[in-house]
């Protein structure tokens, strides 16, 4: 075919593209998003979005906790693996068996967590679908937290089984759910991925084992973070012989993109025959795996970088606190602002942004409608003059967005007067130049 003939058969195929219409259903539901959400709550702006970051924007989006994106020596292991001679089949994980690079990694990663063993799935979501998918049905009851992550609730949706939700991070809600309901699964996060708040991983265990219900803890925000080692908030209250099965996003601190779920041995040729997740996707590549593998003995050595961490976000929360907003809901490396309406969040959003200050915005599906928030996440490499300048912002815009209108604000425990501004930066300034050893 001449370039004529291709041009013109490029044109024909492009045109037929841009008139095929949508049936009826679809029309409807993408034109009311349009209008009802983002014509009319949003303005014609799209809430994720907004601005283009300059060159001088803070940013406090990223889940690289522990800032491993980049580091040379994981850099070098992925590089060497993508270069190596040896040919590697693309299929699914499932139907690897023996002694195989994945299986070597599963191994060092349960290992790493305190587990007998665990399978690597292609992200967190897989391996939080897939094994509630595997292990409940129409007739098992999963108790999941109200703030449990979607893929959760997902889990339970694909498993057709029944979601009972109980009140945040109250067990004894749980308890009297599983007394009146039956046993089943009960689903906490170690760490909450849109306030930072910690999970009393022990009283949730204890109503397990009470009841005969299995308990499943998402690690995703503390696996890396937490424990000793790295090894998890499950790991650092002694509770790894006690959980049935924990699951990590590994796009957070292990810097990569995988998921994991810890399971006994004998688990694993089950999943790999009933997980439709993980039958209906491909197995992870020589280079991932190269990167878990050198970012997991990286993680264990890290522990500077850890108390870097809590360090910075403690010290934000105290200044936040202290400029009268509600951050009480948590207390972790996540720290959520929460303006409550879409329409608030909006002007949250864009008087952050116009100062250089980027956060990621979470609205309905993932909080309750008006329950919208930017949430800001903090890493380890954070610098003395990024939280300041954090700092002084949130101090500026207080009337600019309402701060003393914001449902959370009237939710806020009574606190003692904040100290003024010029005052509380030069202190936080002075902690961090210490933290950072600069001082």
């Amino acid at each position: 075919m001449d370039s004529g003939c291709l041009q013109a058969s490029r044109t024909s195929h492009q045109a037929a593209a841009t008139v095929a219409a949508w049936p009826d259903f679809v029309t409807t539901r993408v034109a009311g998003h349009e209008v009802e959400r983002v014509q009319k709550r949003w303005g014609g702006s799209h809430l994720l979005h907004g601005r283009q970051p300059g060159p001088d924007a803070v940013h406090f989006s990223s889940n690289d906790y522990l800032c491993l994106l980049g580091e040379d020596k994981l850099v070098r292991a992925q590089t060497a693996a993508m270069r190596g001679p040896e040919s590697e089949l693309l299929m699914s994980a499932v139907f690897q068996y023996g002694d195989n690079p994945t299986a070597r990694l599963e191994r060092k990663l349960a290992q790493f967590s305190g587990a007998e063993d665990s399978i690597l799935c292609q992200s967190g979501w897989v391996a939080n679908v897939g094994l509630l998918q595997s292990i409940a049905n129409e007739r098992t009851p999963v108790y999941l937290d109200m703030l449990a992550h979607m893929s959760l609730w997902e889990g339970a949706h694909a498993a057709r089984a029944r979601a009972v939700p109980f009140m945040h991070n109250d067990a004894e809600h749980a308890e009297r759910q599983i007394r009146k309901e039956g046993p089943g699964i009960i689903v906490v996060d170690s760490v909450y991925s849109t306030n930072g708040s910690l999970c009393p991983l022990t009283d949730f265990v204890e109503v397990a084992e009470r009841t005969g219900s299995v308990i499943v803890v998402d690690e995703s925000h503390s696996l890396g973070t937490h424990g000793p080692g790295g090894a998890g908030l499950v790991a650092q209250l002694g509770l790894s012989k006690r959980v049935h099965f924990q699951t990590a996003s590994l796009a957070k601190a292990f810097g990569g993109r995988a998921g994991l779920v810890t399971c006994p041995s004998s688990f694993k040729g089950y999943f790999a025959a009933e997980s439709r997740p993980a039958i209906f996707s491909s197995g992870l590549l020589s280079h991932e795996l190269a990167w878990f593998d050198a970012a997991a003995d990286f993680i264990v050595g890290a522990n500077d970088r850890r108390r870097q961490l809590h360090a910075v976000s403690a010290q934000v929360r105290e200044a936040l606190s202290g400029l009268g907003y509600n951050v009480s809901a948590g207390s972790e490396q996540i720290i959520a602002l929460e303006s409550g309406t879409e329409e608030q969040t909006l002007v949250l959003r864009n008087a952050l942004q116009s100062r250089g200050i980027f956060g990621a915005v979470f609205c309905a599906p993932a909080t309750a409608r008006d329950r919208a928030l930017m949430r800001l996440t903090m890493h380890a490499h954070l610098t003395a003059v990024e939280i300041e300048r954090l700092i002084q912002v949130c101090a500026e815009i207080r009337d600019e967005v309402n701060l003393a209108g914001w449902r959370s604000t009237q939710r806020k425990p009574r606190t003692p007067v904040a100290r003024p501004p010029m005052a509380m930066q030069t202190t936080l300034q002075a902690s961090l130049e210490a933290l950072h050893g600069t001082a």
